[in-house]
């Protein structure tokens, strides 16, 4: 794979390097030379010191034959428009954009571009872990609008079908785990005090789930 990166600060010179390592081709844009010292001294790929927004500065990179591209910049006007550049005029087929500050993810939605909020996503984390020890979020999808939950079982739901549990919750059940073994469970299947629950839903439906099992305490 043939990848563009725009945007050589923590993110853009850390995703330039796990690709590297994967054995892509990788060239990276920057508009400040001394970005470039984020690389890690044994990568080999591209760099371009010039604004990615300057003419011609895209086909100077090879925009043309890229199979990717990530524009992960500071400012979201610029990575907005980069990747929106590259989807619609160039057509790459994989195209990515940061979304720096969520007031301005309306911008990139609007747009229909793909975008990883680390802001929003790792706020949302943050809340998660503080907020519960028992519900653990194992796997997230887009900027964190859905995540995979593990629920532990209490005493209290010992019993009582996982139908009770998610009735009316805005959530999908993908595993039960019961002494070690995963099964795609039936909803009126019984519920063990120590069963695993694993459980996709956003955040509302996670607080739900976490208010029927836990109460307010949890």
């Amino acid at each position: 794979m043939y990848a563009i990166i725009v945007g050589c600060g923590r993110v853009g010179s850390e995703l330039a390097t796990l690709l590297s390592g994967r054995g892509h081709e990788v060239t990276i844009i920057d508009h400040v030379g001394s970005s470039f010292s984020h690389l890690d001294p044994a990568w080999r790929g591209r760099t371009i010191e010039a604004e990615a927004m300057a003419e011609g500065i895209l086909e100077r990179a090879g925009v043309e034959r890229a199979d990717a591209l990530a524009s992960v910049t500071n400012s979201d006007a610029v990575n907005a428009v980069v990747a929106h550049v590259a989807l619609t005029v160039y057509h790459v087929a994989s195209v990515v954009s940061r979304n720096y500050d969520p007031r301005w993810r309306p911008l990139h939605e609007a747009m229909g571009l793909r975008t990883v909020s680390s802001t929003a996503w790792g706020a949302q984390r943050l809340e998660e872990l503080l907020e519960s020890r028992r519900v653990r979020p194992v796997f997230s999808a887009g900027n964190g609008e859905v995540e995979v939950y593990e629920l532990d079982v209490p005493e209290s739901w010992d019993g009582r079908p996982l139908s009770q549990l998610v009735s009316d919750v805005a959530c999908q059940v993908v595993s039960l785990t019961h002494a070690g073994r995963a099964a795609l469970p039936d909803r009126e299947a019984k519920l063990n005090a120590g069963d695993l629950v694993h459980v996709a839903a956003g955040l509302d439906g996670a607080g739900e789930l976490r208010r029927r099992l836990y109460g307010t305490e949890a």
